[in-house]
């Protein structure tokens, strides 16, 4: 995939969830697979706090599965 392509599939998705990508300095950082992931797992319109939230979640648990509900999922079924 081009780097243009990655970018406008970046900004797109940044646009569902809700985010403006001017104001998000954390995604600087981090590898663009985690930004995409993170928000990949979001509904749309979630808006920036649950992006960085499902962000820090990856960060801190990277081999951990991340649920749509932004809770780390171990392979157990949740309640």
């Amino acid at each position: 995939m081009t780097q243009e392509k990655q970018l406008e599939e970046l900004l797109h998705e940044f646009e569902r969830v809700g985010v403006d990508p001017n104001t998000i300095s954390a995604g600087l950082a981090v590898p663009r697979a985690d930004v995409m992931r993170a928000l990949r797992s979001l509904p749309d319109a979630a808006g920036p706090a649950a992006f960085l939230t499902q962000l820090r979640l990856l960060m801190t648990s990277p081999s951990a599965g991340v649920r749509g509900d932004g809770r780390a999922d171990h392979g157990e079924e949740g309640p």
